[in-house]
């Protein structure tokens, strides 16, 4: 090595230690806060936007409108299980369900983007909006898919998908559907209990309560009818869920609200 070149030459102790300190920061700090596992405050949350996130009109499989207007007489509920590519999945296939669609909910962002939810600083969690026919499928039915098709337990993850917008969440449109998901809680947690499983941390509360759902880009739509072979994540306890569980059922007849 010439003299010019050696003031760069470095000792290897002091490279050694650089290295280390740089891996100890990667590790403490996640990329984006993907994998931040508390809920940001209301104070703390990107400002998002007014406009809303624009989507092609149709819906893939069912080749109605996306945004609605839905049938008479159908019903809505929301549904988080982690990530919301296979979760969606698990509705649109269930005889009954007329629409679906995948976005943000539980936050404080107003139209916020996947890469804003995925900083963890908009409070939201990736959901999925069921538009149900409540003479063709009870709620409890809807219930059963959503217990059965993830982990509840995992507080802010769900399997390798970690942080807060992969929480488990239902939220509800009806006063019936408040009162069934409820129930369901410890019907489905005595459950768990006897498999050994740890208690649920689902959140439950209303829709007026969660706030507003805010679509998700048009390439999280319906994406793994565009993609059969696309990620999935959903493996579920294999604990079932008990039929007991709809005693608590709201009837085709909406509640009073």
């Amino acid at each position: 090595m010439s003299d010019s070149d050696s003031r760069f030459a470095f000792p290897a102790a002091l490279i050694g230690v650089a290295a280390v300190a740089l891996l100890v920061a990667y590790v403490a700090v996640p990329a984006m806060g993907q994998h931040s596992q508390s809920m940001t405050a209301r104070e703390s949350a990107l400002r998002g936007r007014a406009t809303r996130m624009p989507l092609r009109e149709r819906h893939f499989v069912f080749h109605t409108a996306l945004r609605g207007p839905y049938p008479q007489g159908t019903e809505m509920a929301y549904f988080a299980m982690g990530c919301f590519w296979g979760a969606e999945r698990h509705f649109w296939t269930q005889p009954g369900v007329v629409s679906t669609s995948v976005g943000y909910m539980g936050g404080y962002t107003p139209n916020a983007n996947y890469e804003e939810v995925c900083t963890g600083n908009t409070g939201h969690t990736e959901i999925v909006q069921v538009v149900y026919d409540p003479a063709r499928i009870r709620f409890g039915a809807l219930l059963r898919v959503f217990w059965e098709s993830h982990d509840p337990t995992q507080g802010m993850r769900q399997g390798g998908d970690v942080g807060t917008q992969y929480r488990s969440a239902i939220y509800t449109t009806t006063p019936a559907q408040l009162r069934a998901a409820q129930h369901s809680v410890g019907v489905y947690q005595a459950a768990l209990t006897r498999e050994r499983f740890g208690a649920i941390t689902t959140e439950v509360r209303s829709a007026a309560q969660a706030g507003a759902f805010y679509f998700a880009e048009d390439y999280h739509q319906q994406y793994l009818a565009k993609n059969p072979n696309g990620y999935c994540g959903h493996g579920g306890t294999g604990v079932s869920c008990p039929i007991g569980l709809v005693s608590y059922e709201d009837t085709a007849t909406p509640a009073p609200q």
